[in-house]
């Protein structure tokens, strides 16, 4: 009876421990690197404490430094949620079976590029495509992006009739958002695409100079950033963690925590919202 009952609370010690290290399992999420570091990093730690508390579960925020990286850290296991572009989170879904998009800012139900253009371009704001823009230069941002380099670059196609490089004198990738607004506003590039977002906060903030870069077009809608969670989450952090995940992001109602993404909240996402973008990236070559 001794030994049975030694036995019995060596098993009870066990089950503890085993709950105690999932309960302790550090919950790790990134995002793409869209624009300036420093931002990020402030934006991100401040989801995670948010989440951290709401999950019951240790959170941390894995910075990288370019939307490849973030990809590679999610196929990986090395982050279990990232916040991802259209294209980047059409890319990691293939690349992680069983991942699924869990939500998405109310916003990136209709997303839109802005072309932006330098004064000295003399290209003027128009409703239809800029054909004006062809012979100029040119910049994306990220060669992942959704906003900056996806959809612009269709739209190019479609109407110029040509690659990007072959329609425009030089044709760069600035690397984020923010930097390409910089970009077009010093001279650098005549022309550029950028998330209207982060337009309209850099404006709102001041760091847009209008007499000397202005948007000449926008994009029509499609969808854009959202949430994407590894197809394992339940299996590590305990059943029903997803639906406690999702339920976290669609109760958001910091309007600090939102006004950094911008996003008014959170909506409720899946993987097929994002065919549109799948069918674009793979009619330009951007997906194997």
């Amino acid at each position: 009876m001794k030994q049975l009952r030694l036995l019995t609370a060596l098993a009870a010690i066990f089950t503890l421990l085993l709950s105690l290290q999932a309960t302790a399992a550090t919950f790790t999420f990134t995002a793409i690197p869209d624009e300036d570091e420093s931002r990020l990093v402030e934006r991100f730690n401040r989801v995670a404490a948010y989440l951290e508390f709401e999950l019951g579960v240790p959170v941390k925020y894995i910075p990288v430094k370019s939307y490849a990286a973030a990809i590679t850290a999610f196929r990986n296991n090395q982050v279990q949620l990232a916040w991802f572009g259209g294209l980047s989170g059409v890319q990691a879904r293939l690349a992680v079976p069983n991942s699924q998009a869990i939500a998405q800012g109310y916003e990136d139900q209709f997303f839109k590029t802005y072309f932006i253009a330098h004064k000295n371009a003399n290209v003027e704001p128009s409703t239809e495509f800029p054909k004006a823009i062809a012979g100029k230069t040119f910049t994306f941002g990220s060669k992942g992006s959704t906003s900056g380099r996806l959809m612009p670059e269709f739209y190019i196609r479609e109407n110029l009739k040509q690659s990007p490089q072959e329609a425009f004198e030089r044709v760069g990738f600035s690397g984020d958002h923010s930097a390409t607004i910089a970009q077009v506003q010093s001279g650098a590039y005549q022309v550029g695409a950028v998330n209207y977002l982060v337009w309209e906060t850099e404006l709102a903030a001041g760091k847009v100079d209008p007499s000397k870069v202005k948007v000449i077009w926008e994009t029509p809608n499609y969808p854009d950033y959202q949430w994407t969670l590894r197809g394992d989450a339940d299996q590590v952090y305990g059943k029903g963690f997803t639906k406690k995940l999702r339920n976290a992001l669609l109760n958001m109602k910091d309007k600090s925590l939102l006004k950094a993404f911008p996003r008014k909240s959170f909506v409720a996402a899946k993987n097929d919202d994002y065919k549109a973008i799948e069918d674009t990236a793979r009619a330009i070559d951007l997906l194997q």
